[in-house]
């Protein structure tokens, strides 16, 4: 149902509306009056705005707080020295020996035979450990000297050995048990 606008809009004729006569000056006074009213102001800080206030001064006196408890609170210990944190070699070597040590205590065929021998090497690589954080303890107090780093990679080095020593006398052990085995069966 298409219409032609163009026959609609000739065919048109505009009504006439007859408005009062004080319709100017009412439309004026009320234009005015919406003009002039008093409007209330916004407040200008909104909410995030006073939350973002609040959360960027704690996080200053935090800031402030933090740092002056660092400055003055003698408790607060610097950075243990460590073998590792002496040069990247010597943390090359603290990490090569402390790796294989972890591989060789992971890599132990532990059985009720072989218990007692276990736990005889373990009570030494326990004091050998024990020795070794002492040694640290030292290079901490005393500072950075050749005696203690050499007794410290002469310490891992010796760890290291000892459990080379129990895995050999394990497979030792079980080749004994192997053998003792077979000469019962036959």
């Amino acid at each position: 149902m298409q219409r032609d606008i163009k026959k609609e809009l000739e065919s048109y004729q505009e009504e006439k509306v007859v408005l009062s006569a004080h319709h100017e000056s009412k439309f004026q006074e009320k234009l005015f009056a919406e003009l002039h009213q008093e409007k209330p102001k916004k407040n200008t800080f909104n909410w995030l705005s006073i939350a973002a206030s609040i959360v960027l001064l704690v996080s200053i006196s935090l800031q402030f707080y933090t740092n002056s408890n660092i400055e003055e609170d003698p408790k607060i210990e610097t950075k243990e020295i460590t073998l590792g944190t002496i040069s990247p070699e010597f943390n090359t070597i603290e990490t090569y020996y402390t790796n294989s040590i972890n591989l060789e205590i992971s890599q132990l065929d532990l059985s009720d035979e072989n218990k007692d021998l276990v736990d005889g090497y373990l009570l030494k690589i326990a004091e050998l450990t024990k020795e070794y954080k002492s040694l640290t303890k030292e290079l901490n107090t005393k500072g950075v000297n050749d005696a203690t780093i050499d007794a410290l990679i002469r310490n891992l080095q010796l760890r290291l050995q000892l459990l080379q020593r129990l895995k050999k006398q394990l497979k030792q052990l079980k080749n004994l048990n192997t053998k003792q085995n077979e000469t019962q069966i036959i």
